[in-house]
């Protein structure tokens, strides 16, 4: 049944732009909100809004029965959850089907599915894509992850068997280390995800960070190509490229088809995007795992292709089929898109929360700004510090730079420190303009001191 009312479960930039999306396809828009968030843009843009609890998101966006009630007490047909919150929590996806409410996403046992990363893991290999050599399943022992380790020999990588974000993770080189760190791990992944299960992969040396993009319906899925998102910073992605500069055509083809692979498997509904890291010398890639909602990097994907993926998923949720088949989408030039965060690169990245006490848009073709700012906008100090997205499109990786810099250039915004010295750093650097970089690249780089405190 196509959607008609949509419950929007997120704040945020992204929740503007699931508005914008919805709105535009004449669907009545319901936006949650917290305390905190009253006057937030995405309130103001709504057909109505619904208040779901405090400030504290364990007590408003994360509160499944707060938000479950809300999208009932509105007529929702469906909840779109955005990414974070409760985008990828099978439990809620149930709750919502007790009680009668839509889901724009996977079903609540593919997310439990794939989105435990051993359960992951376990269907790609079924599905004949590649993986990292690690374990075959669950680490629950320090002794257990130390025999997988002598097998697949060193340096290895830890991880939370559940969550993501890079919670959990350490790489020991050693078995000492390895004795070491799995404890901390443990502890981690079950304080950020109330789960201390483990598992161990092979540590790939200087690896690219490619993922692909793809959409299904439950019976057919297809792919929207790749992103590369090798620029991070303590594992959280800063600046993120569509396509690949670095993947030839023949790997390219063969990643994509990978993918679209695993999800036919599952018989995947919505938009999902399965992250694989590239050895860049051997040309090897390898599936890691899968994030089961639309990414905050979809737009770098929507200017390559010209594709309105929210949408898509919207429109698959209520019932219909892929609107494109595979042979219909196509790439055309290059996009790259920075996270503009409110935070001070210049002294630790210290959040910066505060007013905004103006602004100034970049505009022009290939541009787009993601956002949900405006003046005098007091940004709240209880969330995530991202303020939004600049995405750029050209017909090369090097015009898409040189836009870049012009659209940063003319991007201000007043009365808060931004992350935007450093992606004006970045895509003035050399080694950035020649594709020369991969995961662990970014943080040398601002320890040596390319990025220096700006005057009062």
């Amino acid at each position: 049944m196509p959607i008609k009312r949509l419950f929007i479960a997120n704040r945020g930039e992204i929740a503007v732009r699931i508005i914008r999306a919805a709105k535009a396809m004449g669907i009545h828009t319901i936006q949650a909100y917290s305390e905190a968030d009253e006057d937030m843009l995405a309130v103001r843009l709504a057909d109505e809004a619904i208040y779901i609890g405090p400030a504290q998101a364990a007590r408003s966006y994360l509160d499944i029965d707060a938000v479950v009630a809300a999208a009932k007490a509105s007529d929702a047909d469906a909840v779109h959850p955005g990414y974070g919150f409760l985008a990828e929590n099978a439990d809620f996806v149930r709750a919502l089907d007790a009680a009668g409410i839509g889901f724009v996403g996977p079903s609540a046992d593919t997310i439990d599915r794939l989105g435990d990363k051993v359960a992951a893991r376990q269907a790609a290999e079924a599905a004949g894509v590649p993986v990292v050599p690690g374990s075959k399943g669950r680490l629950e022992t320090v002794d257990e992850a130390a025999s997988v380790a002598a097998d697949i020999g060193y340096p290895v990588m830890i991880k939370a068997a559940a969550g993501g974000g890079g919670k959990g993770i350490r790489i020991a080189q050693t078995e000492e280390e390895l004795r070491k760190m799995a404890p901390q791990a443990q502890a981690e992944a079950k304080a950020s995800f109330g789960d201390g299960g483990l598992y161990l992969e092979r540590a790939i040396q200087s690896p690219r960070h490619i993922e692909v993009q793809i959409m299904g319906d439950g019976t057919d899925a297809v792919h929207y190509f790749e992103r590369e998102c090798s620029m991070q910073r303590r594992r959280q992605k800063v600046w993120e490229e569509a396509g690949a500069a670095c993947l030839d055509d023949a790997t390219r083809a063969k990643l994509c088809e990978t993918a679209v692979a695993l999800a036919k498997s599952v018989n995947y509904v919505g938009a999902g995007t399965l992250e694989y890291l590239y050895d860049s010398v051997t040309k090897e890639f390898f599936f890691i795992e899968m994030n089961t909602r639309i990414q905050v990097e979809h737009p770098v994907t929507e200017m390559l292709t010209g594709a309105d993926l929210v949408q898509e998923m919207i429109r698959v949720a209520g019932g219909e089929k892929l609107g494109s088949t595979q042979d219909q989408i196509t790439r055309t030039g290059h996009a790259i898109e920075v996270r503009l965060n409110a935070e001070d690169p210049t002294m630790q990245f210290m959040p910066f929360p505060g007013q905004i006490a103006a602004m100034r848009i970049p505009e022009g073709p290939g541009i787009r700004f993601d956002h949900f700012l405006y003046e005098d906008y007091q940004i709240p100090p209880f969330y995530d510090s991202l303020l939004g997205k600049l995405i750029v499109h050209g017909a090369d990786r090097d015009a898409a730079i040189d836009l870049m810099i012009s659209a940063l250039e003319g991007l201000e915004i007043e009365g808060i420190k931004t992350t935007k010295p450093l992606h004006l750093a970045l895509a003035r650097d050399p080694a950035v303009r020649a594709d020369d970089f991969h995961t662990q690249w970014l943080e040398p780089w601002l320890a040596a001191g390319n990025l220096t405190p700006t005057p009062s």
